[in-house]
């Protein structure tokens, strides 16, 4: 009657062993690091620059505890805090400013468990320090942005297409055009039309002139809202990967609000100069008749970049086109060598100008410099062979296909759509997020011991199985939240120490059930078994209520509020599987050999 068939205990040991391996790693702590990545697109952590951090440290007299290649960067783990700094100043001599060198925190777990991608949870900026920004988005001035875009390619547009027209001006949110005549004003409307879906037109006389109003459709406003967000959600990403912070928070809160959060930065002045920064694109003239003169200094009116072979070119200080006029860059492969490149698209005054410029310099070498932080790389400098018109350009030449994707990512992201201004600013030290973890472990901690005691006082036997049934489902819970590679907060805790009381009480409802089948004269083993099965439906009901609510504070939460909810969710599942099968399971093995049981140990 109260036995199991041997797979299902084999699979509740397989959970329970599992559970055991994905929540370790979060006992062995975390040890000062230092983490180098790449400071443009165009260079990659490989394992030449894992040997050339090594070579470094190595002539230094450091020894790390651990010098890894993850991902695109080289970490390298140490025993303190002292060494860590002394670390960062030698590897950022030894490899220049080609490269990032950031401190960072790295789990000591033992390579056995990150081979089977047992990993720690992440912590919050709540429990292990940082910065936390709020910025809000001027959706005005993206829009400003559009208007004063659509201007200009309005004009180009129009004088593309030899419509005659007075003048183009902007009135507040309205693009007026004159034109001298009906007719004109006519044809220039139907080139709008097709050009310009996103405005609708209006047409008037005044003053003798014949006026079209073009506005921007209310569905157009919410889509260019909507992409400045999103481009700069974009942006920031991008952008704090300098900073080499294991897990940041870059999230939109509204409509027009970004949370920015990286936990472990404590230099606030330096994530804000981080996120301020921007790159862009420069078009420019190969000036092939000047050389560096014997000191290294560029002539008079060039200046000097190095392509990404390291060779190094003279270029004109004129810029012919920014990426200012950009509208889209993608990934692509080039039509005649089918090699990795960049497509983008510009605006209507970009697309004139680079017209212009190719068909003046035919013959000449044209320069397309990525500036990122700063510094400029030539990515590729091919000869004019004609005009190029359209508006479309294409950049190839020795990159790959991830370079591709990166370089188009930049080219559209590089800049913000919109600016931000801070609304909100807070630093929490890693002290009060050392004092906070220690807050919420022993709150969890004793809240466990608490219930451990008055369970095996009141229940006895069954009290001290529900202890380990709890213990299960605390165990189950962390290795979950781990595997998902959750970010832990303080409410996040405040969820665990809740799912600990809440699951205790489908243990109480089976034991009462238990107790009160033996009040009515049941036999030991039918009460057992009628016990578990009469408070399944009692316990199944309590809990999907209780996921209802947290899957509704996910939904419509946002924040920490999310993280409860998370914790919350998940806990009622480990519950459920460890107040019903586990504890059934040690049940099962205590009383269910026994043919003929008299008495139980349930208070």
């Amino acid at each position: 009657m109260n036995r199991y068939p041997l797979w299902k205990y084999v699979l509740i040991f397989a959970v329970l062993l599992a559970g055991l391996i994905y929540t370790l790693p979060n006992f062995f702590g975390e040890s000062p690091a230092v983490q180098v990545s790449p400071l443009r697109t165009g260079i990659k952590a490989d394992a030449a620059l894992l040997e050339r951090a090594s070579d470094a440290l190595k002539a230094a007299n450091l020894n790390p505890d651990m010098l890894s290649l993850e991902g695109n960067s080289v970490k390298a783990r140490f025993a303190d805090t002292d060494t860590q700094l002394k670390a960062k100043d030698v590897l950022h001599t030894a490899l220049g400013e080609d490269y990032v060198v950031a401190l960072n925190l790295v789990s000591r777990s033992p390579q056995w468990l990150t081979n089977l991608h047992a990993l720690p949870m992440y912590l919050g900026l709540d429990l292990r320090g940082g910065v936390h920004f709020l910025l809000q988005v001027d959706m005005k001035a993206a829009l400003d942005k559009t208007l004063d875009a659509t201007t200009g390619d309005l004009r180009s547009t129009l004088r593309e297409q030899n419509v005659p027209y007075s003048g183009v001006s902007r009135e507040d949110s309205v693009l007026l055009v004159k034109f001298r005549d009906a007719a004109a004003r006519d044809k220039g409307e139907a080139e709008i039309k097709q050009r310009f879906a996103d405005y609708s037109l209006s047409g008037k006389e005044q003053g003798g002139e014949f006026l079209l109003q073009a506005q921007l459709t209310e569905q157009a406003k919410r889509r260019i809202q909507e992409s400045a967000v999103q481009q700069n959600l974009l942006t920031l990403r991008n952008r704090v990967n300098e900073l080499g912070v294991a897990e940041p928070v870059i999230q939109q809160q509204g409509v027009d609000r970004i949370v920015v959060q990286l936990p472990g930065v404590q230099d606030t002045a330096r994530a804000k100069d981080i996120l301020g920064r921007t790159a862009t694109l420069e078009v420019r003239l190969v000036d092939d008749e000047h050389q560096l003169d014997a000191s290294g200094v560029a002539p008079f009116g060039t200046e000097a970049f190095k392509d990404r072979e390291g060779k190094t070119l003279l270029v004109k200080k004129q810029v012919l086109l920014t990426g200012e006029r950009i509208n889209d860059a993608q990934p692509g492969f080039d039509n005649r060598d089918n090699e990795p490149a960049v497509h983008i698209n510009l605006d209507g005054v970009g697309a004139r100008k680079f017209k212009e410029a190719t068909r003046e310099n035919v013959g000449k070498r044209m320069a397309i410099i990525l500036f990122e932080k700063g510094k400029g790389e030539i990515v590729t400098a091919p000869v004019i062979r004609e005009e190029i018109g359209g508006g479309r350009v294409q950049i190839s030449g020795r990159m790959t296909t991830e370079e591709a994707q990166d370089t188009s990512l930049l080219l559209r992201a590089g800049a913000l759509a919109a600016p931000m201004e801070i609304v909100e600013e807070r630093t929490v030290g890693p002290s009060l997020g050392a004092d906070n973890i220690a807050r919420g472990f022993n709150s969890t901690k004793i809240g466990f011991m608490l219930i451990a005691v008055f369970m095996v006082a009141y229940y006895l036997m069954f009290g001290t199985i529900s202890v380990f049934a709890l213990a299960a489902n605390l165990l189950l819970l962390i290795a979950l939240l781990s595997m998902l590679q959750a970010t832990l907060t303080l409410p996040g805790m405040a969820g665990i120490a809740l799912t600990l009381g809440m699951a205790i009480d489908s243990n109480v409802l089976i034991n009462e059930r238990i107790r009160e089948e033996l009040r009515n004269g049941v036999s030991p083993q039918a009460a057992i078994h009628a016990g578990y099965d009469n408070a399944f439906a009692t316990i199944v009901d309590s809990n999907i209520t209780n996921l209802i609510a947290g899957i509704a504070l996910f939904l419509f939460g946002s924040g920490p509020i999310k993280g409860f909810a998370v914790v919350l969710c998940l806990g009622i599942l480990t519950s459920m599987f460890s107040a019903v099968l586990v504890s059934r399971a040690l049940v099962n093995l205590i009383y269910g050999s026994k043919a003929r049981l008299n008495k139980v140990a349930i208070g």
